[in-house]
């Protein structure tokens, strides 16, 4: 084994999936088969100590006489291929004929107590170690057969995960006589050490997936008997055993590491986009500006882009994303001229005429906005909300697609949908949708409930759900992209629809009324189109750090891979 090598390579290595996890796997495997430390044909064939280990065990007996509950028994199979081939000196032996197994104690709740004997179960073992942290007490005399010693391997027989089946460690000095519970078996044999690294090892991982049970995920005492073991000789064992615990002990040094490097990086991640999402108005355009330069370092996993994403809407909505231009026409201006194509509609009879809203007054709102911004109810900075079409709508290759809840996708609305209403229906063509028209999820669960989406499908050939509110936008006076962007925000979701939602038990619905009195900060429209092609411009760049992400990781596994061969193989 090469340690130098794989320090060397470390660095970029440590970023790949599951780094640390994939190289104790892979010392495992290299172990049971013989590839860890070197062979000397000097060491007494495994086949003799097999055939000490059965007349020891025939001798002793098991904890408990007969093959029901377990015990020392003759081993009966048929033989089974063996997985690969072992060493020369090596032998593929019966884990029965190794050592004695048994399983536990059966017991009610009523025998479970304060005080009593403890019953060790699934979940004291934890990551190859016993914990005897949450012990469980049951008022019983257990027999002989049920009661632990140290050095036996304790075997997670049964569980509802299938995972967890096998999972094992080898019982230290205990502090008091402990029994075992029924779902968990037990090993006992002189050369515990190294069976525990073959019960943690990827090869017998693949005979516990290769059990085929009718109930519950369960390792049987014959399964657990019948299971070959690749049994090297008992001098290589020890070299074995202590060549794991050396790669083991390296093991969590880097995973230490690792662990310190993530805690600095994310605090860097979180203080950097705290100071967005809570700022200074002292500071906000140097963190801004700070944060912006910053993105890759920022960025090294998925759910760290996802914040950074949302830093960038939240900044957006502050103003604190394109510089101002003194020269733009004020927000107000453009209210009112969209207040005027909303009586068009209404002289047209195109809509109805709607008590005016409150205005917004400073006790209203929730951040400070630029001087040439204004505060704006949805209801005004819009033109109308409508409620979807009540019809059923079922799959049918003709008629009008109806798009649900489900349609609505981190802003935007996807149009597939098989189920669809008739063309013939009275609620048409009023409720087509078109191009540039936001969808508002009104009813749904707490988390979901609100979300916003913008079409940008083709005109008049979809409808949507009475459970959508479609908001139809001016596209002279106002950008429909701009107001999508700003009911996507964070912070409109924390102010605007979190504290309505806390009134409310069970599905959450933030309706129609309250859609229309929902604030959204309105720049001017010159600004709104420099606030949309910067978002589009910095989410473009988070996706591209998303992708080399993904790619980074595929290459660091292939990395990963060839250096563990390099520098864990012998030559």
């Amino acid at each position: 084994m090469n340690a130098a090598l794989l320090l060397e390579h470390y660095a970029q290595i440590a970023e790949a999936p599951d780094a640390i996890a994939r190289l104790r796997r892979f010392v495992l495997d290299l172990a049971v088969r013989g590839k860890l430390v070197d062979q000397d044909p000097q060491d007494e064939p495994a086949s003799e100590l097999r055939n000490r280990l059965v007349c020891e065990y025939a001798t002793q007996g098991g904890p408990s006489k007969g093959r029901g509950r377990g015990g020392r028994s003759t081993i009966h199979a048929k033989q089974a291929a063996e997985p690969y081939s072992a060493p020369i000196g090596w032998s593929w032996v019966r884990m029965g004929e190794l050592g004695q197994t048994n399983i536990g104690l059966t017991y009610s709740p009523s025998d479970i107590g304060p005080n009593g004997v403890p019953v060790l179960r699934s979940n004291n073992v934890q990551n190859g170690a016993i914990d005897l942290t949450n012990l469980v007490r049951v008022n019983l005399r257990p027999k002989a057969a049920a009661m632990v010693q140290a050095g036996d391997i304790l075997i997670c027989a049964r569980n509802g995960s299938r995972s967890l089946v096998g999972k094992s460690a080898i019982i230290p000095e205990i502090p008091e006589p402990m029994a075992f519970g029924a779902f968990m078996a037990i090993l006992r044999s002189s050369i515990n050490p190294y069976l525990q690294i073959f019960l943690s090892s990827p090869v017998f991982r693949s005979i516990i997936d290769e059990v085929k049970t009718n109930t519950i995920n369960q390792l049987t005492q014959a399964n657990l008997q019948l299971s070959l073991v690749p049994l090297p000789p008992m001098a290589e064992q020890h070299r074995i055993v202590a060549k794991v615990d050396e790669l083991m002990a390296l093991c969590d040094q880097l995973e230490a590491a690792r662990v310190s490097r993530e805690a600095a990086r994310d605090t860097f991640t979180l203080s950097t986009l705290a100071k967005l999402n809570a700022p200074d108005p002292d500071t906000l355009g140097e963190d801004a500006s700070f944060a912006l330069a910053n993105l890759a370092p920022l960025t090294t996993r998925p759910d760290q882009i996802k914040q950074v994403r949302q830093a960038i809407l939240n900044l957006a909505v502050r103003g604190k994303l394109v510089e101002q231009n003194a020269d733009d026409e004020p927000a107000a201006n453009q209210l009112r001229r969209i207040n005027g194509e909303r009586n068009v509609l209404v002289q047209a009879k195109a809509i109805r005429r709607e008590k005016p809203l409150e205005p917004v007054g400073e006790e209203h709102t929730p951040f400070e906005i630029p001087p040439s911004w204004v505060w704006s109810r949805v209801g005004d900075a819009t033109l109308f909300t409508q409620y979807g079409t009540s019809e059923k709508s079922e799959p049918r290759p003709q008629g009008v697609p109806v798009l649900t809840m489900g349609n609505i996708q981190d802003g935007s609305v996807i149009w597939s949908n098989e189920k669809r209403i008739p063309a013939s229906s009275e609620e048409l063509p009023s409720l087509y949708l078109r191009k540039f028209d936001l969808l508002y999820n009104r009813t749904n669960s707490a988390e979901l409930v609100g979300k916003t989406g913008i079409y940008l499908g083709e005109d008049d050939c979809r409808t949507f759900a009475s459970y959508l509110i479609r908001i139809r936008c001016s596209t002279e006076n106002g950008l429909p992209a701009y107001v999508n962007l700003a009911m996507n925000a964070p912070i409109f979701r924390e102010t605007q629809i979190v504290p309505l939602i806390k009134q409310q038990t069970g599905q959450a619905n933030v309706n129609g009324t309250a859609l229309k009195n929902m604030l959204i900060p309105f720049p001017p429209l010159a600004e709104q189109h420099r606030i949309v092609a910067k978002v589009d411009e910095l989410i473009a760049l988070c996706d591209q750090l998303e992708a080399s992400i993904t790619t980074g990781e595929q290459t660091r596994s292939r990395v990963l891979e060839s250096v563990l061969h390099l520098a864990l193989e012998p030559a």
